[in-house]
């Protein structure tokens, strides 16, 4: 190993990795390329996960970048679930995280979904939104129902047609609705065509655009973040062997971008950040134990697949924040786990306040005890 480092040094080089210190994109399509990919369920805390990574930008930027420009495209990605990822790479990652066409769950059968019905289904979905506006979930059903393709619409039939159909290749999320309802285009037609990129180069790719947002990191945690078996995961990390520097990471070993100068001068001051719900400082990694003291942890994950918007301090999570809209401003309230070291305070202020910048607003900090 070339050296060994202290959890402070591993937090402080994660930080980095994750764009949440040091030097920062200040545009919304360059933030999501250099993590790779980042959670989008849920389309405002998508948005919310840009702020802390970004330089100067604001929620109307990322909508534009979603909606309008088509820089960045939201679909099912890293283990199966809604991503963003930049325009120019989500048709090597959909092409390489791709399931097979006949990988039919025991919960689609649940649903009613077979190969045989996903067989009909994808080149109808395909003819249906080709050329056509975009259509949102109940309008993509309804036209499937047309021309002979039944679901029931009260059933989460359709959402998993509409998972597949992307992991295929097929959609994407489109424009939103005015009110952020989605709405689903033709994968081509939104992002344009790319070239073919063979399994390996791609597979190298991954990892290297993961180590590189997320290092220090195993493989292990390559796997977990990305879906891939743990032999694929491995095999990623051994293509880009040459580029990588192995640590030992606060008693484990691990692996970050060779000669990546991440840890930078130290800042006597704290570094704060209000990330939101399903962000990837928690979700990247197999374990969150070296950020999140297991007797926390379920304050952040209380169950359902629900991960809580946390306050970071210094690499670790030292609570749960919420906003609230109250007339012309928010209100961010805080709840630590334990008591906030004051000198954390000044950047619990600033994060409060640029939320409200970020939503073209002002905001006040409300900090509970007890």
């Amino acid at each position: 190993m070339a050296g060994s480092l202290t959890l402070d040094e591993v937090l402080r080089l994660r930080l980095r990795s994750q764009q949440l210190a040091g030097p920062q994109a200040a545009e919304v399509a360059e933030v999501v390329r250099r993590m790779g990919a980042m959670q989008a369920q849920s389309t405002r805390d998508a948005r919310l996960a840009v702020r802390p990574r970004g330089q100067h930008i604001d929620a109307a930027a990322v909508t534009e970048a979603c909606n309008v420009t088509r820089s960045v495209v939201r679909t099912w990605a890293m283990r199966g679930t809604l991503q963003m990822l930049a325009r120019q790479d989500a048709g090597w990652i959909v092409d390489l995280l791709r399931p097979p066409p006949d990988a039919v769950t025991a919960r689609h059968r649940q649903l009613g979904l077979d190969a045989g019905l996903f067989a009909r289904a994808l080149p109808a979905i395909a003819e249906i939104l080709s050329g056509h506006s975009p259509l949102t979930r109940a309008e993509l059903v309804a036209e499937l129902a047309a021309g002979g393709v039944a679901l029931d619409p009260k059933t989460q039939a359709p959402a998993h047609l509409i998972g597949y159909a992307a992991r295929q290749g097929v959609i994407c999320r489109g424009p939103d609705r005015s009110d952020d309802e989605p709405t689903y285009v033709l994968l081509t037609e939104w992002a344009g065509e790319h070239a073919p990129v063979g399994p390996d180069e791609a597979l190298a790719e991954l990892a290297r655009r993961y180590v590189g947002a997320h290092g220090p990191a195993t493989p292990a945690d390559f796997a977990y973040w990305s879906g891939l078996p743990p032999g694929r995961a491995r095999r990623g990390f051994e293509l880009v062997a040459g580029e990588l520097e192995e640590v030992d990471a606060a008693g484990e070993p691990a692996w970050m971008i060779r000669g990546a100068d991440l840890l930078g001068a130290g800042d006597a001051a704290p570094c704060v950040r209000l990330l939101p719900h399903f962000d990837e400082y928690l979700l990247g990694y197999r374990s969150r134990d070296l950020v999140l003291p297991p007797r926390f942890a379920r304050r952040i994950q209380a169950g359902g697949g629900w991960v809580r918007a946390a306050v970071l301090v210094d690499g670790r999570v030292a609570g749960t924040w919420r906003q609230q809209r109250q007339r012309d401003q928010i209100v961010v309230t805080v709840e630590p786990f334990e008591a906030i070291d004051p000198a954390a305070l000044p950047g619990l202020e600033a994060e409060a306040a640029d939320l409200g910048r970020f939503q073209d607003t002002s905001a006040i900090l409300h900090i509970t005890h007890g």
